[in-house]
């Protein structure tokens, strides 16, 4: 049986990691001032934070039906089943979406909801691909994955509270005061919903939260379990993100942590110069 997977770019695959995975990537669309950017093809990540510092209106949105169809109808031409990953139900409407669509197809497209975004979807991908090589079906990929999904643990600390005060996460009177207060809330994901964590003061405690988190998770929740851990950075300072994988490697010397920029349809809400660390299970 051969099958094809398909995601988007909220998976923080790149187009040219997809084309290595051989794999089919959609990119996320996105507005600036009223005139909409996809990922990866007409929108820079120095020119997107470029117009996010200068106070540009940005709110993101989903890809085209017409684009997903049109993708699945090629591939069932020289394919069995199609695997479709969208970023969680939880977070965005594009999974419920892609759900209804997939009913039109016989059960050829199989919509994966395995509740997970960037740095651990991708990782779910990368289990498709050793599960279909297995001798899986796209059927049993799926269920496998979506029963798997609570097996991953993400978090998240911004160096702004803006982008979340004007994606109404938080009120401009609460953003004010953490801004006075130096305060960086610390994100978590999981089960496929994003909610607070901890609240500490500046980012060097933040990091020092998240890594003993992920510490605690692996320990507890995870232990006993074949786990990769990743770290994921949004912004133009390439020495920043550096900065932070070597001492998210330093902190996990068991595990080779790769690093990833954050997608820019997170960084919609997450501003420049988020961190974010996870882990998920790897087959």
């Amino acid at each position: 049986m051969k099958t094809a997977i398909v995601t988007d770019t909220n998976s923080s695959i790149t187009p040219q990691e997809a084309r290595e995975m051989g794999i089919y990537l959609v990119s996320m669309p996105f507005s600036i001032d009223g005139t909409t950017y996809w990922e990866g093809k007409n929108c820079t990540p120095e020119d997107f934070f470029r117009w996010q510092q200068a106070g540009a209106k940005i709110s993101t949105s989903q890809p085209s039906l017409e684009e997903i169809t049109a993708l699945w109808e090629d591939l069932l031409l020289t394919h069995d089943a199609v695997l479709h990953f969208p970023m969680s139900s939880g977070l965005s409407g594009s999974c419920q979406t892609a759900k209804a669509l997939a009913q039109e197809y016989d059960g050829r497209v199989l919509v994966v909801d395995d509740r997970r975004l960037s740095l651990t979807m991708a990782q779910s991908i990368r289990n498709a691909q050793v599960l279909l090589a297995q001798g899986c079906s796209a059927e049993e990929v799926r269920d496998i994955l979506e029963k798997e999904g609570p097996l991953s643990s993400i978090y998240v600390a911004v160096s702004t509270l803006e982008y979340l005060r004007k994606g109404g996460r938080m009120t401009a009177a609460g953003a004010a005061m953490a801004a006075i207060l130096h305060i960086k809330p610390v994100l978590q994901l999981q089960g496929g919903k994003l909610d607070a964590y901890k609240k500490v003061r500046g980012m060097v405690h933040a990091k020092k939260v998240m890594i003993e988190a992920l510490r605690h998770d692996l320990a507890t929740r995870f232990s006993g379990l074949k786990m990769g851990v990743y770290c994921g950075y949004s912004g133009r300072n390439a020495e920043a993100g550096a900065a932070w994988q070597k001492e998210v490697q330093a902190a996990f010397p068991e595990h080779t942590v790769p690093s990833i920029s954050l997608p820019l349809s997170i960084c919609c809400h997450t501003g420049e110069g988020a961190v974010g660390l996870g882990c998920a299970k790897v087959w």
